[in-house]
């Protein structure tokens, strides 16, 4: 690897190395056993830090699985996620100075993941009408019952699940990224506050304002069902 070590200038150094490392690792996410991913984390950190990039590679080996199953959250087409996951380890390599070892390297490289796929929504958000004729007809047949009467609908079944999936994509990016980390990925609100920035009041606030923005673009499909 060509690069420099984080540590020597605030420029970023020759990335197109670690960009050529990530490629080559693309497809090979279940390469290593959970039980060994924290193994020699620190060691390879630091090796990196000392002026080793080419140290750097089995971290991006290590935890590209976990990268690309978060990132495909915030992202549909396969080239998207195949970008979002290579800016991560880049932004990773940079900061990587910034890890001071007070929690896991996992830990801090997802926080770090999250904070790009939520630039990314922002700086790709688009805003269009989901057409009744674009369903599945999972989606169809379990709208059409929660059109009839909502009390009837489960949120558990598939077409509930699909058609979540759809009605995420509409929503504001932080909407977004609030139900994300806390319906998907099941995150305590503190830790969405520590993930994101944002206190935890307007954690609450923003998780409220979400389901609300949700519900409103599923009752206004529900609607178009019926006319």
């Amino acid at each position: 690897m060509a690069a420099r070590a984080p540590h020597n200038s605030d420029t970023p150094g020759d990335s197109q190395s670690l960009v050529s490392a990530i490629h080559a690792n693309v497809g090979d996410e279940g390469l290593l056993a959970e039980e060994n991913l924290e193994s020699g984390d620190v060691e390879l950190i630091a090796a990196v830090l000392a002026g080793r990039p080419e140290c750097f590679e089995p971290l991006i080996v290590r935890y590209q699985s976990r990268v690309f199953r978060l990132v495909r959250r915030y992202a549909r087409r396969e080239t998207d996620v195949e970008d979002l996951a290579q800016e991560v380890f880049i932004r990773a390599y940079h900061k990587l100075k910034t890890f001071r070892g007070t929690a896991p390297f996992e830990h801090w490289l997802m926080r770090l993941a999250v904070r790009v796929c939520y630039d990314y929504l922002r700086n790709h958000q688009r805003r269009r009408e989901t057409s009744w004729a674009d369903l599945g007809e999972v989606e169809q047949q379990w709208l059409e019952r929660y059109a009839a009467d909502p009390r009837t609908t489960e949120e558990t079944d598939n077409g509930a699940r699909e058609l979540a999936q759809r009605l995420l994509s509409l929503l504001s990016p932080a909407s977004r990224l609030v139900l994300t980390l806390q319906e998907i990925e099941e995150r305590p609100v503190k830790e969405i506050a520590q993930i994101t920035g944002w206190s935890v009041p307007l954690v609450k606030v923003r998780a409220f304002r979400a389901r609300r923005e949700m519900r409103k673009h599923l009752e206004k499909l529900a609607r178009k069902n019926q006319l």
